[in-house]
């Protein structure tokens, strides 16, 4: 072993225990759907002529790529997207000319697993909308907190380059940064944050901490909207997982909608639920709109052409072509653009596709638990992405 090697096991040994409790991805959202502990994804980039994408719509070919241009001032400065998005200014708003402008700039790289299938795991996320009200009520008393001013968020990689995206958070005491409280202690105990407004049901708000950003509708007739504020720092772990080991749902039955009902035909078991998983979300209001949700790109969502994505695999930004199917199995292909992240968003081939606001949306992104392939579109002569082989942490 050499020396650096050496240094490096030091650190690791020293830093490993910490990560294991306090790391938090930069996630805006996470996901209901239930999937298995499994590596850190290792992705091949294989490169495509671009008669190889299935064909699409001109009106979706024109929605994916105005979802895509309605980042590009948050890019402005990329150095991989910069140069495209200050093209793509220009042009005209035509499916011949965006096919052309496409075709000229960008190159086309269809994503593998690591054992080199094409094929991957496509999900469904939206906006939900929930009663409750701005003050705690004998019926609206579950609380939204906000984020708590106690606790503490280490950049990890402003010390050590290695650690890129990694942070610890956690709470002071005295001089040691000790595990922020998990989600069975903050429903327990409460917190010291303030909160937000309240809900009338705990799984309302389990559902809204999955999601990452809802409406709360108020009795005045206003909706409130927050967003994801920011996370306590232990891994997500699905409630849905929680309930197949349990032996109360199936694998392939899992989605919002069981889990669900399960609650309401157990209520008295809600709790035991809830305390499966260790993460809890905490919430900032966000301005009244009639726009989308903002993801982790910090623009308005586009209902059906934005899409969560494991950002160690494809950057923040990037154009994808997606070919998969709705839970009724008609086809879904079109271009998507890479605007947010997710706590379970993690694999080679994997995206959580954005599908709006309420009971509809809803529907929808709770039974999508589909098979579909993935093509990254990226900016010709740029490097491709670098995956981390032996990442620490989520």
């Amino acid at each position: 072993m050499n020396v650096t090697l050496k240094h490096w096991s030091r650190r690791l040994a020293w830093a490993l225990p910490m990560i294991a409790l306090l790391a938090g991805c930069d996630a805006g959202k996470e996901t209901t759907k239930d999937e298995t502990s499994k590596p850190h994804a290792v992705a091949t980039y294989v490169s495509a002529p671009w008669e190889a994408l299935p064909a699409v719509s001109d009106n979706d070919l024109l929605a994916g790529f105005e979802s895509w241009r309605s980042a590009c001032q948050r890019l402005k400065a990329d150095p991989v997207w910069g140069a495209t998005c200050a093209a793509a200014a220009t042009v005209p708003s035509n499916a011949v000319a965006v096919r052309g402008f496409l075709k000229e700039r960008l190159d086309v790289f269809g994503l593998r697993s690591a054992d080199n299938t094409p094929n991957g795991l496509i999900t469904g996320y939206y906006e939900p909308v929930y009663p409750g009200s701005l003050t705690k009520t004998a019926k609206a008393n579950v609380p939204v907190y906000g984020v708590p001013d106690d606790l503490i968020i280490v950049n990890l990689e402003s010390i050590y380059p290695e650690l890129k995206g990694k942070r610890l958070r956690g709470r002071l005491e005295g001089r040691v940064l000790k595990p922020y409280d998990d989600a069975s202690a903050i429903n327990g105990q409460g917190s010291t944050a303030k909160p937000i407004a309240w809900l009338t049901d705990p799984m309302d708000l389990q559902f809204l901490q999955i999601q990452g950003s809802g409406r709360i509708q108020l009795a005045s007739g206003r909706q409130l909207r927050v967003g994801y504020g920011d996370q306590n720092g232990y891994p997500y772990r699905p409630i849905g997982r929680w309930l197949v080991e349990q032996g109360e749902l199936k694998k392939e039955d899992v989605t919002m909608g069981a889990i669900s009902a399960w609650a309401k035909a157990h209520p008295q078991r809600i709790p035991e639920l809830l305390a499966s998983n260790p993460s809890y979300v905490f919430f900032s209001a966000r301005p009244d709109s009639n726009e989308g949700p903002r993801g982790s790109l910090n623009v308005p969502l586009t209902p059906g052409y934005s899409v969560a994505v494991d950002r160690k695999v494809i950057p923040l930004g990037s154009l994808l072509w997606l070919s998969t199917t709705q839970p009724d199995g008609s086809p879904i292909t079109r271009p998507v653009a890479a605007q947010d992240t997710g706590g379970a968003i993690t694999g080679e081939v994997r995206a959580d596709l954005f599908w709006g606001t309420g009971d509809a949306a809803g529907e929808l992104a709770g039974n999508m638990k589909q098979q579909g392939q993935i093509w990254m579109l990226w900016p010709k002569g740029t490097a491709l992405p670098q995956v981390p082989d032996a990442p620490v942490g989520s």
